[in-house]
C-alpha cells in the first residue's frame, strides 16, 4: 500500500482536503489543518484501507474542528461509510456526507461495480433512491451488494 497523504486546495470559501492512502498509525493528522477555515470538504474516494490506530486518529483530528465549521464527506468509500455505521463520533455532529459508494454485485458474471450516491439524486436525508437499472459490462442487471437497513442507517443519525 502507499502512504497516507492530504492534499489541501482553496475553492472559494470552502478548502478541500483529499485524502489518499491508508488511514493507520503512520498517518499523520494534524489539528492545524482546520484552522481559519469555515467550509471544510473531505474528499475520502482514494481512502485504502482504515485500521483501529487509524480510527483513533481521525476521531482525535475531527476533535480539533469547531461545532461552527460545516464538513462535508464526499465520495466515501464503503470502508468509510462501514466505520461511520459502527463507530460513534467517526462522523461528527457538524459533519454531512453529500456522497458514498453502494456496492453492485452480478451473480452472472461476477463482476462487482461502485455506484455513486448523491445527496438530492440517490438519496434525500434517510430517503433512498436507488437507481433502477445498474448494468454490468456485458449488460446483466447488478444487484446492491449490501444489507440496505444496515448500510443506509447512518443516513438516520
Amino acid at each position: 500500500m502507499g502512504q497516507f497523504q492530504i492534499e489541501r486546495q482553496q475553492l472559494g470559501q470552502k478548502t478541500l482536503f483529499t485524502l489518499k492512502g491508508p488511514i493507520d498509525e503512520d498517518a499523520i493528522l494534524s489539528g492545524d489543518y482546520f484552522k481559519n477555515i469555515s467550509e471544510i470538504e473531505l474528499d475520502l474516494a482514494q481512502i485504502q484501507s482504515i485500521n483501529s490506530c487509524g480510527i483513533r486518529e481521525w476521531i482525535k483530528w475531527l476533535s480539533h474542528t469547531q461545532s461552527s465549521q460545516k464538513i462535508t464527506f464526499k465520495n466515501c468509500p464503503k470502508l468509510i461509510v462501514d466505520q461511520i455505521n459502527m463507530v460513534a463520533g467517526f462522523l461528527p455532529v457538524n459533519g454531512v456526507v453529500e456522497s458514498f459508494f453502494v456496492p453492485y454485485f452480478s451473480e452472472d458474471s461476477g463482476e462487482e461495480k461502485m455506484i455513486l450516491f448523491r445527496r438530492g439524486f440517490e438519496f434525500d436525508g434517510s430517503n433512498i433512491q436507488a437507481p433502477d437499472n445498474v448494468k454490468g459490462t456485458s449488460g446483466e442487471l447488478m444487484e446492491m451488494d449490501v444489507i440496505e437497513s444496515k448500510y443506509f442507517n447512518f443516513l438516520k443519525k
